[in-house]
């Protein structure tokens, strides 16, 4: 870290071709599923085609069994490997011997390219990329010795042919979670909520989050989508995913409903302004709202003014309380 001083580890991903020895690497700050995925695609991307399987690592970010005969593969990974049109096999747990080509490679790696960047600093992943891709041609255009060509003159005698077209748009990143539905028709999604369908209150549902968009899916069918919020925190609800009771307030927001409580004064405008503040969606205290300003038709302006003013004084702040107090007639 050029400010700080920190130094970080960085972890190196090595892809290789079966047939002609066709090396990529690149480096990475970890094994999570993003660190993952965009390995697996950049690879691809560098081979320039798709093999008809992807014999890989059982590391836990991409396999969720590694089981020989059924492994089950992460929803997101399982995803790539049906975008790019190929099949994933994941090897034994402590069995080299199932990916011993990359075995192999992954110690040419280390003795061609990043025991020559040793001391070396970097202060970024681009700039550490930037150097491993060039030393990466160098190794692939080197003719290995007991071949007399190079890895790339293989590939593009014998392999590059045999590999699939890559698909027209590289593989968009995703991640899968599952959520409950909340009594307010809302799942929680990285700390904001996004509406779906009524009809699904108390259901679990799968959530597809990619980097601009959110889709809630139930039953493998896709009930609800949204445009990814860049900050946490809030609501973002679609008007026809509300009850029939609820679609009245959908145009409504906080600034109309005080601008009415104002007509009425400054106490029940302070007391709706709190009652929308004070909940953790606004949107939920709009129709105690709409109740204290309904109260205007069966009571003076002057006693609903006083009846909020004592509300806001013993902090009741709620439809209920105000009608108490003018039905108790309190106000006085």
């Amino acid at each position: 870290d050029p400010q700080t001083g920190e130094i970080r580890q960085a972890q190196i991903f090595v892809a290789v071709l079966g047939a002609s020895s066709l090396t990529f690497a690149m480096g990475s700050f970890g094994q999570r599923l993003p660190d993952w995925i965009e390995g697996q695609t950049r690879a691809l991307s560098y081979f320039g085609g798709v093999p008809k399987a992807i014999v890989c690592d059982n590391l836990k970010a991409g396999v969720v069994k590694a089981l020989w005969f059924e492994p089950t593969l992460n929803q997101t990974f399982a995803a790539m490997a049906e975008h790019y049109d190929t099949t994933i096999l994941p090897t034994r747990s402590r069995k080299p011997r199932d990916k011993g080509k990359v075995e192999g490679a992954v110690l040419i790696v280390e003795r061609w390219i990043l025991a020559r960047l040793r001391h070396r600093r970097f202060f970024n992943l681009t700039d550490l990329n930037t150097a491993i891709g060039g030393l990466l041609e160098e190794l692939n255009h080197r003719p290995m010795r007991h071949i007399g060509k190079s890895r790339r003159q293989l590939f593009e005698e014998i392999e590059r042919a045999a590999l699939t077209p890559l698909p027209g748009e590289p593989f968009e990143y995703a991640e899968w979670k599952t959520a409950k539905v909340h009594p307010d028709y809302h799942v929680e999604v990285d700390k904001t909520f996004y509406s779906v369908p009524h009809r699904l209150i108390g259901r679990r549902v799968d959530v597809r989050l990619t980097y601009r968009a959110v889709e809630i899916f139930q039953d493998h069918t896709r009930v609800a989508s949204h445009v990814r919020r860049s900050q946490r925190g809030g609501h973002v609800t679609v008007n026809e995913h509300m009850p029939k009771a609820h679609q009245r307030y959908a145009n409504m927001t906080p600034a109309s409903l005080i601008k009415m409580a104002a007509r009425i004064g400054v106490n029940t405008a302070t007391l709706v302004e709190r009652m929308m503040r004070e909940r953790p969606h606004p949107e939920q205290g709009y129709r105690s709202a709409m109740g204290i300003i309904a109260l205007a038709r069966r009571y003076e302006r002057d006693r609903l003014e006083a009846a909020c003013e004592r509300a806001l004084v013993i902090n009741a702040i709620s439809y209920s309380s105000v009608s108490a107090i003018l039905k108790s007639g309190l106000d006085r």
